[in-house]
């Protein structure tokens, strides 16, 4: 029955492995529920995998999804590899406690278990019969048999995932998975049906404040996931921040500039109908001091930035996006804090608050700071870093949105 009902959604849908994931417009009846911005291997804000690789080895992630649905598939990035990588098998289930999974379901690739990512592309897994419901976490699990090399990953996963010698896709206790980090690896979506088609996923895009720096591991308080637990599944909530991310410029370890991967990391997914934009802090706060490893460079002007927001704002009406400009929060006191920064920022998010340009405003300076002193973070917001929120910050940025500018 299941193998029928299958080849019914994939007969109706068109709901096959693709070589290259799907943009908006081409993507039948699928929707993104979780998603993560992938960047080049490198050392990381955390200890992780990504320059050794694989071989040999299972590796078992945990996602919490957005919205629910009657399918599932899973979309794999080697958008940075140099190399093809080979995925020997894979498998899909619920997330039980720690490594353990439940209700596991093979995943397949054009009905073959094994298939390889392309240098620089990416693929997307057959749909498997497992029903999903909103706030749901479930557990990806890929075995490589053959050495991987460098993987395209996200560092700043906040999540904990695990490793284990040989095949181990099918375990269900998850006894075997001794090794763990926090980083997300290859896997940059996860995808549900939905026939409808109505355009109703929104993307948060932005740095590590919305990549949910600060949080404790496995706890899903990241301002995304409060603002999916807002809408209880209603649309689709998406996660495109990278920690130390910039507007203008790449960097080694947080990625390309947000003006070269807004497309891949937000134009390219399915029924995207708004993007919440918070860009801009590190520009600011890295052309201010110099980083080890951060060649110095001038330091960056209100209208470079404004210039910056102007090209993604473009970007995104192009494809019919609705645009949220979110002012840069309070940061006096952080490590890169300057008063000639300052200035920058109160401009910056003069024009956001002021232009029109963009459809709508957050304004999480205003909602964020320090009723004392506007230059500061409220303290009972704050990590202690003066920069990033803590788990009760980002509930306070979700609760700001307000759902009708959605």
């Amino acid at each position: 029955m299941r193998r029928k009902t299958l080849l019914t959604l994939v007969t109706v849908f068109g709901l096959v492995a693709s070589p290259v994931v799907a943009s908006a417009g081409q993507s039948g009846g699928w929707e993104g529920t979780w998603a993560t911005a992938e960047h080049e291997a490198n050392e990381g804000f955390v200890p992780n995998w990504s320059l050794e690789g694989f071989a040999n080895q299972t590796v078992r992630q945990v996602v919490r999804v957005s919205q629910g649905g009657p399918a599932i598939r899973i979309q794999l990035s080697n958008r940075y590899g140099s190399a093809p990588i080979a995925i020997t098998g894979a498998t899909i289930g619920r997330a039980g406690t720690g490594a353990a999974v439940s209700d596991l379901r093979p995943l397949t690739f054009n009905f073959k278990k094994s298939a390889v990512i392309p240098a620089g592309g990416q693929i997307a897994s057959d749909a498997a019969l497992l029903p999903v419901r909103p706030l749901e976490s479930l557990t990806v699990t890929l075995y490589f048999a053959k050495p991987t090399g460098p993987v395209t990953y996200h560092g700043l996963g906040l999540a904990t995932s695990y490793r284990a010698a040989g095949d181990h896709q099918n375990n269900l206790d998850g006894t075997a998975f001794t090794e763990k980090t926090e980083s997300w690896y290859l896997l940059s979506g996860v995808q549900v049906l939905d026939p409808t088609p109505k355009r109703d996923v929104v993307v948060a895009f932005g740095d590590s404040i919305t990549d949910g720096a600060g949080i404790a591991a496995d706890t899903n308080d990241r301002y995304p996931d409060e603002l999916a637990e807002r809408v209880r599944g209603r649309f689709g909530v998406l996660n495109e921040g990278i920690g130390g991310n910039q507007v203008l410029t790449d960097t080694d370890f947080a990625g390309e500039a947000a003006v070269k991967r807004f497309k891949a990391d937000v134009l390219d997914h399915p029924k995207v109908r708004t993007v919440i934009i918070l860009e801009g802090i590190n520009d600011i706060g890295m052309s201010e001091i110099e980083f080890p490893g951060v060649p110095p460079r001038p330091h960056v002007t209100p209208q470079q930035l404004i210039d910056g927001h102007r090209s993604l704002i473009r970007q995104a009406r192009a494809k019919g996006l609705r645009v949220i400009g979110a002012t840069l929060l309070p940061y006096k006191g952080a490590l890169y804090y300057t008063e000639r920064g300052e200035k920058v920022r109160d401009e910056v998010n003069n024009w956001i608050r002021t232009s029109g340009e963009y459809d709508a405003v957050v304004d999480w300076d205003k909602v964020m700071a320090d009723p004392n002193d506007a230059d500061l973070m409220n303290p009972a917001y704050d990590i202690g870093d003066r920069l990033h929120p803590n788990a009760a910050g980002y509930k306070a940025m979700a609760a700001a949105i307000d759902l009708g500018t959605l």
